[in-house]
């Protein structure tokens, strides 16, 4: 494939964002910034990890990724989920001394990336990318969306009236809407829900403790329709408009005076091989990102350039005391929604994540955003993952009257969903007295990629 032979099959697709202005442009970048921010926060939430810092470099690693990809991949880099059961293996309970030692872990991690890209800079993209045709990267990419969906499901169970108001909101303005409006549904939806919630909560709201044991401001006293957590309005009122993002002691760096080897050892050998899973989900969200933008970003700038960048990206962040980074899908579904592709408008997405991480008054007004909005705006983007997954198979013209198509789809559908949603969640084994667990996306995406390798009649070629 060549860009060269690429045609727009969208005549509203936008490539250079310069011809909107720059006043939409920004206006884009925050709505990028803002589909992002959900998920990218969860993952610190979730570790123990610092918000602040998780915002200053998923805005670096996104401009290191954009760096050293020549600037032509429309991706942002946010927190990824796929590390969340190294960092749990480590410091269970997000230990602040333990959490170093699974970020050294994670920087190693990095180092794959870096492995697998020289591979492929030295024999070819084709050499690999054999091994990842469309019947298996769009089952990962429809996976992907899936496996997601449950978080979203459950956020907007938490108030479903404003979950649906922020989705209706994203439809009609994506829909029924012109000119910039239509392209910027996400942020209207996000911002058009908030005030709903805001208004609700002047005129209905009433304090309650949940079932959880957090106070919430609710919907007339309803357990099931939160408005605010109480505590997300106190963080507002007592952050400080200017901070720095991390702590030298919350950084690998700060191990290395009193090294603990066998802690080393044990975060290495447990986080590295999710690395694995990762290079896979990589792969799937270039593969969706080319086929949304409808440009072969695996050829040019190559595959090579963006797995570097997204190592380096991760080593960064995780040295200095942040999550993994990864490509953000929920990044790719704005991109299918708004139709514009300017890689340009995602570097003022990541300056404006950086300019946010210095003010803790800005980070906890943007962490207030009610959990049904981001449910409810979440549910869209990751079913325009999924989509693309199935437009990535659609497209190909893969042949499901072969049974070995069928059995690879099937395979890779049924693990990475139903492990992802079994009640372990995810597959647990042990080596060398240490317990490594792959998730479902690992899973499924490994047994496709193997089934594809072994099933004779294989019937794709990936073209120069």
């Amino acid at each position: 494939m060549d860009n060269k032979n690429f045609s727009k099959k969208d005549a509203s697709a936008v490539y250079d964002a310069r011809e909107l202005g720059v006043t939409k442009m920004v206006v884009l970048g925050i709505q990028h910034m803002f589909a992002m921010f959900g998920a990218t926060v969860l993952v610190p939430a979730l570790t123990g990890l610092s918000v602040s810092a998780t915002l200053l470099f998923a805005g670096v690693g996104t401009l290191l990724f954009h760096l050293i990809s020549k600037r032509k991949v429309p991706a942002f880099l946010g927190s990824s989920f796929a590390f969340l059961a190294g960092y749990a293996a480590i410091a269970p309970n997000g230990e602040k001394e333990l959490l170093p030692y699974a970020c050294l872990g994670v920087a190693c991690a990095g180092l794959i990336y870096l492995v697998l890209a020289a591979l492929i800079k030295a024999f070819g993209v084709s050499k690999v990318m054999k091994f990842f045709p469309p019947i298996v990267t769009g089952p990962i990419i429809i996976s992907i969306g899936l496996s997601l969906s449950k978080s979203a499901v459950d956020n907007c169970s938490t108030n479903w009236f404003i979950a649906i108001v922020a989705i209706l909101i994203v439809v009609l303005c994506n829909v029924c809407g012109k000119g910039m409006i239509k392209i910027v549904p996400i942020i209207l939806g996000v911002l058009g829900s908030c005030f709903i919630a805001v208004l609700m909560a002047v005129m209905f709201g009433e304090n309650i403790i949940g079932a959880d044991g957090v106070e919430y401001v609710t919907l007339g006293g309803i357990e099931n329709m939160r408005l605010f957590s109480a505590s997300s309005i106190d963080a507002i009122n007592n952050a400080a408009w200017i901070g720095l993002p991390f702590k030298m002691s919350d950084t690998v760096f700060s191990i290395f005076s009193n090294p603990d080897t066998k802690l080393i050892i044990s975060s290495i050998v447990t986080i590295v091989p999710i690395s694995i899973a990762t290079i896979v989900e990589h792969i799937g969200d270039i593969s969706a990102i080319s086929s949304t933008v409808d440009r072969n970003f695996l050829k040019d700038p190559g595959l090579h350039r963006t797995l570097s960048g997204d190592g380096i990206a991760t080593m960064v962040a995780s040295l200095f005391g942040a999550p993994a980074n990864t490509t953000y899908g929920e990044n790719t579904g704005v991109l299918s929604l708004s139709k514009v592709y300017d890689p340009a408008v995602i570097r003022i997405a990541a300056v404006f994540a950086i300019v946010f991480s210095f003010s803790p008054k800005v980070a906890a007004c943007i962490s207030a955003i009610p959990t049904p909005v981001m449910g409810g705006i979440s549910l869209v983007l990751y079913g325009m993952i999924s989509a693309v997954g199935v437009r990535n198979i659609v497209e190909n013209q893969v042949d499901f009257s072969k049974t070995r198509n069928v059995i690879i789809a099937a395979i890779i559908l049924v693990l990475s969903i139903g492990i992802t949603y079994s009640s372990a969640g995810s597959i647990s084994f042990k080596i060398a007295g240490m317990v490594i667990s792959l998730s479902g996306l690992a899973v499924g995406s490994l047994a496709g990629i193997i089934l594809n390798a072994v099933l004779p009649e294989k019937d794709y070629v990936f073209k120069e």
